[in-house]
């Protein structure tokens, strides 16, 4: 062949020879084998053979998986796509009210670990800044799936694909303070939460039963969610959230209420940057669950607040864009 196409030829070495039909001819298989590798070696084909691991080339070319952040800036392309209202492979809760948000591959998604952070993606048209709620399967890295909207303003919808330059956003305007989801099926026994409002991506999550037992470390699922999977007791809890670029806050008073957002008063970090005042120690926020979902009235979250190690103190802006991907 001279056009340079490939053509996959599959041989099936997952069953015992004995499952396999015998050829019609009478022909020894291994000549078969031997014939049709000839084949393809001298047409140029692509030989694909059927086993159950991965090539080790295959396995050379896989990238470290990792989300965008600091201040590095990345070319690519986009698309769009429309989630229809949901929150994702991030399990947000619904699509942002502005609809701006954005699907990442298996690698930048990072199995959960660019959940909540944002980016910034400059496109023909414009610039938009957007949510990272999604997970693209079939999007290598560089790839963005953009909402419908945020293509809006980066290029004409017409033209379905486009070149992109993108960054992360540290520490972007938050939403609101940092709200906690206790998930289904959860009780003392077995723990899940998840964290919102947090702005850069995390980088650990940890809970204690009340305010004196030992901090158990929570590991986080590619949905999003904290995993304790022998659980943290029945509540109330504290919980300590750190993100990538040393921002580290403590909540108070968390209950074991599944399936229900829990708002606090704290925001991860101060506008600007840099960690948070402490609230009063009396400070309430009302909750506000999304439309849709009513809920049986339930108490505000007393929430406290620890100011971190001088470790982990925030670092100066030059310093911060290194994010830690760490645990503990």
């Amino acid at each position: 062949m001279t056009d340079g196409s490939a053509v996959d030829i599959t041989i099936d070495l997952d069953h015992p020879a004995q499952d396999r039909p015998a050829p019609s001819s009478g022909a020894k298989p291994w000549l078969i084998a031997a014939g049709v590798t000839v084949l393809a070696a001298t047409l140029g084909l692509t030989l694909t053979l059927r086993s159950g691991s991965t090539p080790a080339c295959a396995a050379g070319r896989t990238l470290a998986a990792a989300p965008p952040t600091g201040t590095a800036t990345h070319s690519g392309k986009a698309t769009f796509y429309d989630s229809n209202g949901t929150g994702g492979n991030c399990s947000n809760p619904a699509a942002p009210a502005n609809r701006l948000y954005v699907a990442l591959g298996p690698t930048e998604y990072s199995a959960g670990a660019a959940c909540g952070g944002f980016l910034e993606v400059v496109g023909p048209k414009g610039t938009v800044r957007v949510l990272i709620m999604d997970q693209c399967p079939e999007c290598e890295p560089g790839h963005l799936d953009l909402s419908r909207e945020a293509f809006a303003r980066i290029a004409e919808p017409v033209q379905g694909l486009v070149p992109v330059t993108y960054r992360a956003v540290v520490d972007p305007p938050l939403p609101g303070p940092l709200t906690f989801r206790i998930k289904e099926g959860a009780s003392q026994w077995w723990f899940a939460v998840r964290v919102g409002n947090h702005g850069n991506p995390l980088r650990s999550v940890e809970v204690r039963q009340g305010g004196s037992r030992p901090w158990q470390s929570a590991v986080r699922q590619d949905y999003n969610y904290w995993l304790i999977a022998s659980g943290a007791g029945p509540g109330p809890f504290q919980v300590r959230v750190a993100d990538v670029y040393g921002n580290r806050v403590t909540v108070g008073g968390i209950r074991m209420a599944p399936g229900q957002v829990q708002n606090s008063a704290v925001r991860m970090y101060a506008p600007g940057g840099g960690a948070a005042p402490r609230p009063s120690a009396s400070a309430r926020q009302r909750s506000n669950r999304p439309a849709g979902t009513p809920t049986p009235t339930r108490r505000p979250v007393e929430v406290t607040r620890t100011s971190a190690p001088a470790t982990d103190a925030p670092a100066t802006s030059s310093a911060r864009a290194n994010a830690r991907w760490c645990t503990g």
